[in-house]
């Protein structure tokens, strides 16, 4: 590397819920620098889970990402003059990271309704382990598993 690592950026924590794992959802949905609209799709979607759970939403929130987030993933090594995928196990940054981030392209992906509904269907999926978001992290935990052969190749 030709340069240090770039600091670790500390996330000021959402004003409503007070917590800073909504914050980096806000912040995973934003898009073009549109805070407060990423802001206004996230606390509507938490409305709407609140609406037909009659459960606390920010519970159903931290659920949803504990049961999206990976234990192992895959990662490329070139040994040889070939490529094999080795398994590694998740640091807990990125476990947090890739749940966000596939809970939120799973929303994005469905069709039909506005982004804080999609959202609150894809969160209340994810709290009961079913949805896109919990079928990314069993393929990427499945795919691990088949690897396991080359686990020996982790540096």
């Amino acid at each position: 590397m030709r340069h240090k690592p770039a600091p670790k950026r500390n996330i000021a924590p959402d004003p409503k819920y007070k917590s800073v794992l909504v914050a980096r959802l806000i912040n995973r949905i934003m898009t073009e620098g549109k805070k407060t609209t990423a802001q206004r799709v996230v606390y509507g979607a938490f409305n709407i889970i609140k609406e037909k759970t009659k459960a606390d939403p920010l519970a159903i929130f931290e659920q949803a990402v504990s049961n999206a987030a990976p234990q192992v993933e895959v990662k490329s090594r070139r040994i040889g003059g070939a490529n094999y995928q080795v398994p590694r196990e998740v640091r807990g940054e990125r476990r947090i990271t890739l749940a966000l981030r596939w809970i939120v392209d799973a929303a994005r992906g469905k069709k039909g309704k506005s982004m804080g509904e999609k959202l609150a269907e894809e969160l209340t999926l994810a709290a009961k382990k079913e949805g896109s978001a919990v079928k990314k992290r069993e393929d990427t935990h499945k795919m691990a598993e088949a690897n396991r052969a080359f686990a020996h190749f982790a540096w």
